[in-house]
Formats: structure tokens, sequence, C-alpha cells
């Protein structure tokens, strides 16, 4: 979330927050999680929707299937990017990815990583062509439009876009040698997002998001003994 916030006011609009779940970590352990009941996560939701909407929104971490399932059973008026966050980059499991695609219907832009796309469509994705045959197969889970991102492959960093309609981008960018990239996935769904809500296309926003994510990975701060922050002001 704070990632998400510092990237909503690093592209120039105004970020709200509805809280699911808390955590007690650091850049070396994740040693706590905590999700919030449903109501409550429904009754932030009512009260962020009904003062001002906005013009796009992303989902993270949702915890547990009875949160994923009150967030999916919303009509939601605008663009909703949704990060199947399900395993964190420390290890611990902060989502329920069965329960995830309940929301597939829902979203605009679905944008697992290799791990998460796998867990989904339920065979290992570890390259090009099982990047797209998982795309494919999103789409026909009711997502509209799947960015699958290649972060964890061997080379050039390769996302691969799968628009409705069937048309496919792809986006490049060389490999930064770094253990700092925590909260890499948030701040590309946070930026994509962002740039939705200012009435980007969608390729145009997952363009200029990877190359602030590239950016912001490239000149991190180096802060932590971990995987520490990227840069937010890249």
């Amino acid at each position: 979330m704070q990632a998400d916030l510092k990237t909503f006011h690093r592209f120039g609009v105004y970020g709200e927050a509805v809280v699911t779940l808390v955590t007690v970590q650091n850049t070396v352990a994740l040693e706590r999680v905590e999700t919030l009941a449903a109501d409550l996560v429904l009754a932030q939701m009512r009260a962020v929707l009904a003062d001002i909407p906005p013009g796009a929104a992303k989902t993270g971490a949702l915890g547990d299937a009875n949160v994923i399932e009150a967030v999916a059973a919303h009509d939601f008026a605008f663009p909703l990017v949704v990060d199947p966050v399900g395993i964190a980059k420390l290890g611990a499991r902060l989502g329920d990815l069965s329960a995830l695609r309940k929301l597939i219907a829902r979203a605009y832009l679905l944008t697992p990583n290799l791990d998460e796309a796998s867990e989904l469509a339920g065979f290992t994705v570890d390259d090009r062509d099982s990047m797209l045959r998982a795309a494919e197969l999103l789409i026909a889970m009711g997502a509209r439009n799947v960015l699958v991102k290649g972060g964890h492959l061997k080379g050039d960093a390769l996302d691969l876009l799968y628009l409705e309609g069937g048309e496919v981008r792809e986006f490049l960018a060389p490999r930064i040698e770094t253990r700092h990239t925590h909260g890499t996935g948030c701040t590309y769904s946070a930026a994509i997002t962002a740039e939705l809500a200012k009435g980007t296309s969608l390729v145009g926003a997952v363009s200029l998001a990877k190359t602030f994510v590239t950016e912001a990975i490239r000149s991190n701060p180096g802060l932590g003994k971990g995987s520490g922050p990227l840069n937010h002001f890249a």
C-alpha cells in the first residue's frame, strides 16, 4: 500500500486506500499477517467510493477468500487492475489464489507474475510460449486484458500483454542485477492504474509503467539488509 500511494503521487494522481491486511515485515523477514474482517473492508470501500469515486483502482494482497469474494461481488464502474498477489517475496502467502478466480471476471487488467500465472493457469509458466498460453486461458476465465510479467525469466525482463480481441504486445527491458526489488509488482500495477485514471490507453499505460519500474529498480536506494525497496522518485 505504501508503494502504491508513493507511485500514485509520483504519477500525479490522488491516491485513496482500503486496508485489507496488516503485515509485520522488513527487508529480510515477514513475521506475521493479519487479515481484516470482510465487512470492515467493505465499509472502507463504501466510504471511499461514496465520496471520491476513483478514475481507476487496483487490488493487491486481499488476504483470504472472504475478502476476495466480498470485493468480487462489487460492480466496478471504472477500470479495475487486479494484481493477484498470492506469494510475498519473502515466502508467506498473502492471498487465496483459488478464490481469486472469482475476481478475475471483474478485471479490466489482470497482472500476474510467473508464479501467480502458473497457479492460476494450472501449469508451469516459464517462457514466452507458456506466458501466451496462460494469458489466453486467463482471458477465457473472464479477464478483459492480461499482462503476464516475466521478471523472473532468464535474460531480459519480458512482459506480455494480451489484449481483448487477441492482439499481443511485448514489453522488454534489460535485466538489472540487484536484490533490491521489494514492491516491484505493486509499483508496476499502481503506475498502470494511475495512467488509466488519467485517460491513457492501456498499451500506453503499460509502456510508461514499465519504463518507470525499470528505472526505479536501477536507481534503488539500497536500503535494508535484504530485498529493499525501489526508488519511487525515479
